[in-house]
């Protein structure tokens, strides 16, 4: 499972980062705690353009009459998207690339206290991960008529490291692969979809305080004992 992460590059950088081209209604960064149902900014592959695009966090497939119509989709398993009716076309259609300084996960060895980790790159670079998207139009609740584009992350099983904390971890894809993932390098993505080497993450223990989706600052990824 990856429900929660932080951004804290400018999009300028970013976008420069991916040579795509950016958005002018891109959400507000740095953001420390990124939640599910959140706009989040994406690299998208556009006829021969990549464009670096607000996307919701939360897939809508198709035949939802209103954006909560079943459950909310954040993740999407390597195991079975290309099966999914949800995620089927998605992944053979609209990849998506999505970059954040990190992850939160939860040890939840004690499942009264969960404590939770901020996963980073050990080289420091950005955590660039596999994503699908698609667009999707209804109506809400009150009945209004609804246009949203929207983002599901990629997992696959967690490597060793990983695995002492959660049994799932985000697909991370290497820059010399994100043409192959944005389909630009031709087939071969699914070869993508598996676990990271056991060296590229490291993990710090944070402050309970991200256990709530409303604490905000930079303060929720400083290191604390434990």
């Amino acid at each position: 499972m990856c429900g929660r992460m932080a951004i804290t590059l400018p999009h300028d950088a970013m976008a420069q980062l991916f040579a795509a081209t950016p958005a002018n209604d891109l959400p507000p960064v740095p953001e420390y705690n990124v939640c599910p149902t959140t706009r989040i900014a994406a690299v998208t592959r556009e006829g021969e353009a990549r464009r670096y695009r607000p996307l919701r966090w939360g897939f809508v497939p198709r035949w939802y009459r209103t954006p909560s119509d079943g459950p909310l989709l954040i993740n999407a398993r390597a195991e079975t998207i290309a099966e999914k009716p949800a995620f089927r076309e998605a992944v053979r259609a609209r990849r998506c690339l999505v970059a954040f300084a990190g992850f939160y996960e939860w040890d939840r060895a004690d499942p009264r206290a969960p404590l939770p980790w901020f996963v980073t790159r050990t080289d420091g670079a950005q955590l660039v991960m596999a994503g699908i998207w698609q667009d999707w139009q209804g109506r809400d609740k009150t009945g209004a008529e609804v246009a949203l584009s929207g983002l599901a992350i990629v997992t696959c099983a967690a490597n060793a490291a990983m695995a002492r904390i959660h049994d799932r971890l985000p697909v991370i894809v290497e820059p010399a692969d994100w043409p192959l993932w944005l389909g630009e390098a031709g087939h071969g993505a699914a070869l993508l979809m598996r676990p990271c080497g056991e060296d590229v993450l490291t993990f710090r223990r944070v402050g309970t305080a991200v256990n709530s989706n409303r604490a905000r600052g930079e303060g929720l990824v400083a290191p604390v004992a434990g």
